[in-house]
């Protein structure tokens, strides 16, 4: 039999394989405690269900809200400094 002759022989209902075709990484995301964080985290899940052109966006914006989260680290009063018990006469 010739090769132009040769059966299909794929399942039709088997997607070809398609190196961009959305894939889940399956990264375990362990919560961090802080729930700034973890909802950023959680976030990162929402690139497993795109193509990976569309990975930059997700990622871009998950850094943001890192970097926001530790912006407001600095930015919040920390306790106030134990009292001086310096006695010096």
């Amino acid at each position: 039999m010739p090769a132009e002759d040769t059966p299909d022989v794929r399942d039709p209902a088997e997607p070809a394989y398609d190196p961009a075709a959305p894939a889940p990484l399956d990264v375990e995301r362990v919560p961090t405690g802080s729930a700034e964080v973890d909802a950023q985290l959680d976030r990162l899940g929402d690139a497993d269900h795109l193509a990976t052109d569309g990975h930059l966006e997700v990622y871009e914006d998950v850094h943001r809200g890192l970097r926001d989260a530790l912006t407001a680290l600095d930015a919040r009063p920390g306790p106030p400094a134990p009292p001086s018990y310096d006695r010096r006469s």
